[in-house]
Parts: C-alpha cells; sequence; structure tokens
C-alpha cells in the first residue's frame, strides 16, 4: 500500500506508520515537504486547514509527478484555546485515491499562559528547545515526551489522530 505524507518529518511520519499498521499490511510511506499555507504556529482553525492544505498540495505534487498512491495524508500540530484554555492538538487529514476525505484531533496537552504570546509569535518548539536548553525538540519524540517523562510522545500524538481519521476509512459503509 503506497501512502504519500505531506512531511519529512520523522515522528509524524512514524506516528502515521504505526496507525496505518494497525489496519493494513504491506505498508509504504513516503514523505514529501509540501506547504501548509499556514504560519510556522498553526493556530485554532488554522491547525485542521493546515492539515488539509498539506493534502492538497501533495496531491497536486503527486499528479504533477505522475506518482500514484492509495492513500494522501498530513498531520499539523497547533495551539487552540477554543475549548477555554491553551492546548496542543494534533490534526490528521487523510485522503484516499477515490477522493474520500477524513480528519482526526489527538488529545490535547495544557500549555503555561505565561508563553503563549511567544509562542504565538514563534512555535511551540522553538520555545521548547529554550525552557528545557534543547535543540529541534519539535522533531522525533517532541517537547510533549518532554513534559510527559517520555511516556507519552510526538510519535503517540500523531498515531492516535491518524487513527482517529482512519475510523472513517476502515469503517466506510457508515459514511456511504
Amino acid at each position: 500500500m503506497k501512502i504519500l505524507m505531506g512531511t519529512k518529518n520523522p515522528g509524524k511520519i512514524e506516528g502515521a506508520r504505526q496507525a496505518f499498521e494497525k489496519y493494513f499490511t504491506n505498508i509504504e510511506i513516503e514523505g514529501i515537504p509540501v506547504d501548509s499555507e499556514v504560519g510556522n504556529q498553526p493556530i485554532d482553525t488554522q491547525i485542521l486547514q493546515g492539515a488539509k492544505n498539506r493534502v492538497k498540495n501533495l496531491k497536486k505534487y503527486a499528479q504533477e509527478n505522475n506518482i500514484e498512491a492509495d492513500f494522501y495524508i498530513a498531520s499539523e500540530a497547533g495551539i487552540t484555546n477554543l475549548l477555554g484554555d491553551w492546548v496542543d492538538i494534533n490534526s490528521a487529514v487523510i485522503e484516499d485515491k477515490y477522493g474520500m476525505q477524513s480528519i482526526g484531533i489527538s488529545q490535547g496537552f495544557p500549555l503555561p499562559d505565561k508563553y503563549i504570546e511567544e509562542i504565538k509569535s514563534s512555535e511551540l518548539g522553538k520555545v521548547m528547545d529554550k525552557i528545557f536548553k534543547l535543540k529541534e525538540s519539535g522533531k522525533g519524540k517532541g517537547g510533549i515526551s518532554i513534559l510527559t517523562k517520555d511516556v507519552v510522545s510526538r510519535i503517540d500524538l500523531t498515531k492516535n489522530a491518524f487513527i482517529m481519521a482512519l475510523t472513517k476509512h476502515i469503517n466506510g459503509d457508515i459514511w456511504k
């Protein structure tokens, strides 16, 4: 099964791989960097829109380069306070080769209010790097790994968002 994913981020790719392997065999994921068309730090509705834009741009790239795939997928992390408190969440978008699109959202983790303005003007990963004196914590296991003492990683958040998005594809008759 050929899957194109709109990123080269190894943590996101691994999360997607783990999600798809729960339901499918012979998974091949190719990461292709494409634009999200949202800022470096997506906020509120930009989180899901960024993932949808990545899928759109990924499909365009595939068409222009004569690449066929069974699924086109993307994820986007961002911050939101739509529920009343600032949290970081991951969104996932999956579109199959027939055009059926689905979305999924991961669980979120709280963010200290005192860092919100800095995160908005920069991005969460850079602020986490500064706080914890790290480099590129947004890649691989991610900052959530530090915050949970290695109990939950970015891979887990991405995996869970993709599992949520896959519910539509593995139970397609409900949506038809």
